[in-house]
């Protein structure tokens, strides 16, 4: 089982939570986004489960609970993929311009990952990459390594991973399961 769950962060930052949860919200830049992922995780998830970090930081629940989820956030969208099949990663990005795409696709991309965008119609690319930027980010995110990994994965040969990906009103998704799970607009559960 899958569900996929978005929202919006100046939305969720505001939802009740327990007291000894709120507290635990780190202050600053950062604190909405986590407030806003585990309003979502409590909406997904009742009780909530106790949450642990990984090696390499990446929350999860405790070992006596069989879920596992991985969030994702960029501007004011939110993401949540909860799995009871294994490790997940997700990760959302708003389309938006970003003049040095290419720089960055130059520095991260495999060849295969050059030719998927060359293959798109010049005013198509921009999306093609961030399409690939999150098929990358979210390989990384289900193995629960860093950002700067990104470059050795290539996201046109998962292996034996299951990648999928939309874009749809103005955002790009991507999954990253350990068996098949196809994204589209009618598993997203939109959450207010």
């Amino acid at each position: 089982m899958y569900r996929l769950f978005l929202g919006k962060i100046s939305t969720l930052c505001t939802a009740p939570l327990l007291p000894a949860l709120a507290e635990c919200a780190p202050d600053g830049k950062r604190r909405s986004a986590w407030l806003a992922g585990r309003a979502l995780l409590c909406h997904a998830v009742s009780p909530l489960p106790e949450i642990r970090f990984g090696e390499q930081g990446k929350p999860g629940f405790d070992d006596n609970h069989a879920l596992w989820f991985n969030l994702s956030h960029s501007g004011d969208n939110i993401a949540l993929l909860l799995s009871d099949e294994g490790e997940v990663g997700c990760d959302i990005e708003a389309l938006r311009p970003r003049p040095q795409w290419q720089q960055l696709a130059n520095a991260t991309f495999t060849s295969n990952e050059h030719l998927e965008i060359e293959r798109e119609a010049e005013e198509h690319r921009l999306a093609a990459f961030w399409r690939i930027w999150t098929r990358k980010e979210a390989m990384v995110k289900q193995r629960g390594g860093s950002a700067w990994q990104i470059v050795s994965h290539d996201s046109t040969a998962p292996l034996h991973l299951h990648v999928s990906d939309l874009q749809s009103d103005g955002l790009s998704l991507a999954v990253c399961t350990p068996t098949p799970f196809s994204v589209s607009t009618q598993m997203i559960e939109w959450v207010a």
